[in-house]
């Protein structure tokens, strides 16, 4: 028998962030496309860290619905087409409370997802590279454009496990430095290296955004201001591998 205790049952997403960590919520019942994009994914992943076999539903109109659902909402327990009456809806929560999913769900850390998705996260920033008209008027493979990414990303990831705070030295990055100097050789211009490290960052925050569901939002920001001081870092090494190759 399941019983409902009284709660401050949140209105708005932002209130529904403030009493999830506060309070004891069993079930989740959010519009799929509230005013604030990725508002609804938000909730759900601070749910999910609060109480993982809570009961997730998402409210979606017919149209369109196969677009708008992606695997990354398919995390929730169950799509929810409208228009749907109230007495259907209680019977749709109640048999989900009485046959909660049989996999409990598994909360990754930072670290873990940016390893596991490291190709995807090269193949988002070789998308963007490829689009910038400015950075192709270099002529080398795809593969001398991301061939130190790799190592950069595992430095990165190291970063993260290390639990390093911030401002503390860091150990030198070689792949830095050296692809900072086989830019120079292939006459990226400063500007250049800059924008390709702005793309890295925006690809790695991409990736997390798509399995924002898996994340562990007890870390999720002090590892976002990680990545940013790491990305800095590493561009602070490739900019004098570059200027030392110019002094060659």
């Amino acid at each position: 028998m399941t019983t409902v205790s009284k709660l401050r049952l949140p209105r708005t997403f932002p209130q529904a962030l403030k009493n999830i960590p506060s309070e004891q919520y069993d079930v989740l019942l959010s519009d799929l496309h509230p005013p604030g994009p990725g508002d609804a994914l938000t909730v759900v992943g601070a749910l999910r860290h609060a109480n993982p076999r809570a009961v997730t539903l998402l409210l979606d109109n017919p149209p369109g619905i196969e677009k708008t659902v992606d695997a990354t909402l398919l995390h929730a327990d169950e799509i929810v087409v409208k228009p749907i009456d109230a007495p259907t809806l209680i019977d749709v929560i109640k048999q989900r409370l009485i046959e909660p999913p049989a996999t409990t769900r598994r909360l990754e850390s930072v670290s873990d997802i940016l390893e596991r998705e490291l190709h995807h996260t090269i193949e988002r920033w070789s998308r963007s590279v490829r689009q910038n008209e400015s950075l192709m008027t270099v002529p080398i493979t795809p593969e001398d454009r991301a061939r130190y990414l790799p190592s950069i990303l595992l430095d990165l990831i190291a970063r993260l496990r290390a639990n390093l705070p911030l401002g503390a030295p860091r150990a030198h990055s070689p792949s830095s430095t050296q692809h900072g100097a086989d830019r120079y050789r292939q006459r990226y211009s400063t500007a250049m290296v800059v924008e390709e490290s702005r793309y890295l960052q925006v690809s790695i925050f991409e990736t997390l955004q798509i399995n924002l569901l898996s994340l562990d939002f007890s870390v999720v920001l002090s590892d976002l201001m990680v990545i940013a001081d790491e990305i800095d870092h590493q561009l602070g090494q490739m900019m004098r591998g570059y200027d030392a190759a110019a002094a060659a």
